[in-house]
């Protein structure tokens, strides 16, 4: 007999609960008391490398048992998870660090609880983008999460040239391994004076924090082999570009000006251009000034 499956229906009465539990990134006391009380009462705990993730467990004195759920058994381990949910289970998702799906697997498993009418509850905690974007210094009131660049040169070219033209503070996760070639690759794209905070290793011993250009960032990296090291977060300013360059923008926000208040004009002229709103509320205010 088929199950019926529908994303309208309501949660299914004798299933169990699927916990997203947000881990430390680095400072072991940054895990929340909730966490690690939800790690305890749960049936069993899904991490993505149970190796890494015991330290954590034994740390916290936590004795669930683990299965491990990564991209290479995603697809078969989720139908076996979801199995035991709906018979009244209930389990815990971690990462190996950070709060789960954050460039982690795990859609599957929540796309398909949901399918199932299984409740999925968030355990919020830390997450290595938004630390990075709260002491970037960049814009945040709009901003996109693009993860983690290409491997591949060529690839990589073609995935920043597509982000060129963006607007939003973006945010890049950014191997080690290849920290270099990417940073040359932005500069290539971006240009050496874009500004950009380069974040490594947060809340950890080694932790750097440095906002300066492409170009600047580039250089210190390649000259200093510690910041090739770890976990990096890159926050990149959005593209702005000299008004000159925009007399559409510019046409649109002084119509605006001179019929709206300085902080509705910027507001709603960011609704129709995508520009960010803060940049057009300072041209606003030089607008405003120069009628006076």
């Amino acid at each position: 007999m088929s199950i019926e499956i529908s994303p309208e229906k309501k949660l299914r009465e004798g299933c169990g609960t699927l916990y997203m539990v947000a881990t430390p990134i680095g400072n072991l006391g940054d895990i929340s008391p909730r966490a690690v009380e939800t790690l305890k009462i749960v049936d069993l705990i899904a991490a993505e490398d149970t190796r890494h993730s015991q330290r954590l467990l034994s740390h916290l004195g936590v004795t669930t048992h683990m299965q491990a759920y990564h991209e290479h058994n995603e697809e078969y381990q989720t139908e076996r998870l979801i199995g035991r949910l709906r018979q009244g289970e209930s389990i815990a998702l971690i990462s190996d660090a950070g709060t789960p799906l954050v460039s982690d697997p795990g859609y599957r498993l929540v796309e398909q609880a949901h399918l199932h009418g299984i409740k999925v509850v968030p355990v919020p905690g830390a997450c290595a983008a938004i630390a990075a974007m709260s002491v970037a210094g960049l814009p945040t009131d709009r901003f996109s999460f693009e993860g983690f660049p290409p491997a591949k040169q060529a690839a990589r070219l073609s995935y920043l040239q597509a982000l060129k033209e963006e607007s939003r503070t973006m945010v890049f996760y950014i191997s080690c391994h290849r920290v270099i070639e990417t940073l040359q690759d932005m500069v290539t794209v971006f240009g050496e004076q874009r500004l950009a905070t380069f974040a490594r290793e947060i809340t950890k011993t080694y932790e750097t924090i440095r906002k300066a250009t492409l170009a600047e960032l580039c250089a210190w990296v390649a000259d200093d082999d510690m910041q090739r090291k770890g976990e990096i977060v890159l926050v990149l300013a959005g593209n702005v570009q000299d008004k000159s360059e925009h007399p559409l923008r510019d046409q649109i926000l002084a119509v605006l000006v001179d019929e709206l208040p300085v902080k509705q004009a910027a507001k709603i002229a960011s609704r129709i251009t995508g520009v960010n709103k803060n940049e057009l509320y300072e041209a606003a205010l030089q607008l405003k000034k120069q009628d006076v």
